[in-house]
């Protein structure tokens, strides 16, 4: 791709990526999380009286138009990295106080982060908007552009194989970068869709890709995807217009936006992320459709009527009880199976659209969102 056309796709993407209903463009603001949090209205509990259930501890603002888009736990280190539209911060787990803040000035690629993955290494790959992917460890960078062998230079997803390899998600497919070559393999034609969001990998090593067309799934040797036709994504209970903003063939005018005319649209083909259950079966959030459900060889789906916040789910996590965590358009949920609590702004996130969320080594739960993370646990608010 030429530079010009690059930088102008660049700034225009900028100005409309939003995931929110919100159209205002990014504000230049300070990038440290401020050491204050959000005061917790006490008397504002989730849905559910359970002692077991967490509660909301802290609000870490990054500033009110700053999108928190990624999250990653480094168990090991006991850091939460934070990935942000202005940059990246390393965050100290147990004292929760910012340990670094990395932008373009220190080696990172670009300074909007959708993406990160932690290898078996203990290196941090970072995926940019436009930017390409960088690499960090102790105080060393490393970038990769097309050239290198990257498929784009739109990075939305990690994750980790069983034999040290890293799968990477693009908006021109997937990468297969086998680390100790540092050879790439790209994916495009094998996949139902070649915008990729969500990658994760199954105990038998089949890896599980959500894109804007459905679900596919590699088990090393073939190829197998599903769509909505398939039951993936639950059907459209409040006749919602059917969104066709999915890029496919031009990129100028995909913007990610959630609304046509103002009002909220549809998808179900579209999986913004995915996440293989303890038990092998796959979870994968849908626009709109709710979260479908893989298991043994068939789709379900949960939607709001079920007891999910929102129809649009972001992103996903499960902590070491099982529990679901499911990030979405109109705030946080959490289902054991049985039973459903949500949160929102009124309980005191730091906003309704959940962009990521990771659960740390002591059972906290860290979400976020525009505007801050938010940080849930059984413990005693700061």
């Amino acid at each position: 791709m030429k530079l010009c056309k690059l930088k102008i796709l660049y700034l225009s993407l900028i100005l409309i990526l939003s995931l929110s209903c919100s159209d205002q463009t990014e504000k230049t603001v300070s990038s440290t999380i401020e050491a204050s949090t959000q005061k917790i209205d006490p008397e504002s509990r989730s849905t559910q009286s359970d002692l077991s259930v967490p509660e909301i501890l802290d609000v870490f603002n990054v500033g009110e138009s700053v999108y928190v888009r990624s999250l990653a736990v480094e168990a090991d280190t006991q850091r939460l990295w934070v990935g942000t539209s202005l940059g990246v911060h390393e965050i100290n787990l147990q004292s929760r106080e910012v340990v670094n803040t990395f932008t373009r000035d220190h080696g990172l690629a670009n300074e909007y982060v959708f993406g990160i993955g932690i290898d078996a290494d203990g290196y941090k790959w970072f995926g940019t908007n436009a930017g390409g992917m960088s690499r960090y460890k102790d105080g060393d960078w490393k970038t990769y552009f097309p050239m290198h062998g990257l498929a784009d230079y739109w990075i939305y997803s990690f994750a980790n194989d069983h034999d040290g390899g890293l799968w990477i998600g693009t908006w021109a497919g997937a990468n297969y970068l086998n680390r100790k070559t540092g050879e790439f393999k790209t994916y495009v034609k094998e996949l139902i869709n070649e915008w990729v969001y969500g990658i994760d990998v199954d105990s038998k090593g089949d890896v599980w890709f959500g894109t804007e067309g459905g679900v596919t799934r590699y088990d090393g040797k073939s190829w197998k995807s599903w769509n909505h036709q398939d039951g993936l994504g639950g059907d459209n209970p409040n006749a919602l217009p059917f969104s066709r903003n999915t890029g496919l063939g031009t990129r100028s005018r995909h913007d990610l936006g959630i609304l046509a005319s103002g009002k909220p649209t549809y998808n179900p083909n579209y999986v913004f992320s995915i996440l293989v259950d303890q038990d092998d079966s796959v979870w994968a959030g849908t626009w709109g459709g709710g979260v479908a459900h893989f298991s043994q060889g068939k789709w379900s789906n949960l939607m709001e009527k079920d007891g999910l916040a929102g129809n649009i789910v972001y992103s996903m996590a499960q902590d070491k009880n099982g529990v679901l965590w499911f990030g979405t358009n109109k705030g946080l949920s959490r289902f054991d199976g049985t039973h459903w609590n949500n949160w929102t702004i009124h309980n005191g996130l730091a906003g309704n659209d959940i962009y990521a969320i990771q659960v740390a080594p002591n059972g906290d739960v860290w979400v976020g969102s525009r505007g801050g993370v938010t940080r849930l646990g059984l413990g005693k608010k700061t």
